[in-house]
């Protein structure tokens, strides 16, 4: 596929100084097939933030990313959620506010082991770098509580790399705690993060309370 068609249909920018944040707070809304191209990018940028010797190949896992989100968000399943965050910006090119996507997480079903019931669970979990720290992580994790309680289930799992420490951190302090730890052959053979299993007991009170004090 030609480099130059992936840059145009997904192309790399860079935050702009220039564009400032409104003093209203982000707001978490379901995710939407038109906001497939911004999401992408938010996931993108997170998990492969591109490098200097490999730029080219960062449109096309964009690309991949892309196509795997949409495939998701058309599944129609009663038991998958895409949320994002959004917030308004003003940019140096307008004076009218206009919604800018900084956040997103997905909420789905997964069995721990083959044959075991399924349990709900958080992925994808991404805050775009210039918003971090500031509560839209929380915010997104808060949503996706809410949602396991309404599909019925009381507990809530999530993976995270043990040399994630910002991430870890966020997660004990939101009330998850260690489930089991993954081991793989990359982790034996050549010493790579542990992905650490996380789980959280669900309370409709303190879901409630938390998602109050919030708002």
């Amino acid at each position: 596929m030609n480099s130059c068609f992936l840059y145009s249909l997904f192309p790399y920018e860079e935050k702009k100084t220039e564009e400032k944040i409104s003093t209203s707070s982000a707001v978490v809304r379901p995710a939407r097939s038109s906001d497939l191209k911004k999401v992408a990018e938010v996931l993108t940028l997170c998990f492969h933030p591109p490098q200097v010797l490999f730029s080219w190949l960062y449109p096309l896992l964009k690309l991949g990313v892309y196509e795997d989100l949409r495939a998701r968000l058309r599944s129609a399943s009663p038991h998958y959620q895409c949320f994002v965050a959004c917030h308004q910006v003003i940019t140096s090119t307008s004076t009218k506010e206009q919604e800018e996507i900084i956040g997103t997480v997905e909420i789905s079903l997964r069995s721990e082991w083959p044959g075991t019931p399924p349990t709900a669970y958080i992925s994808n979990l991404a805050v775009s770098s210039h918003c971090r720290r500031q509560g839209i992580a929380r915010k997104l994790l808060l949503k996706c509580e809410q949602i396991a309680l309404e599909w019925g289930f009381k507990e809530l799992y999530l993976h995270v790399l043990e040399d994630n420490h910002v991430a870890k951190q966020l997660y004990l302090s939101s009330g998850y705690q260690l489930h089991r730890i993954d081991f793989n052959l990359n982790s034996w053979l050549f010493g790579s993060p542990r992905r650490l299993c996380l789980i959280k007991k669900l309370t409709h009170t303190e879901v409630e309370t938390t998602a109050t004090l919030k708002t």
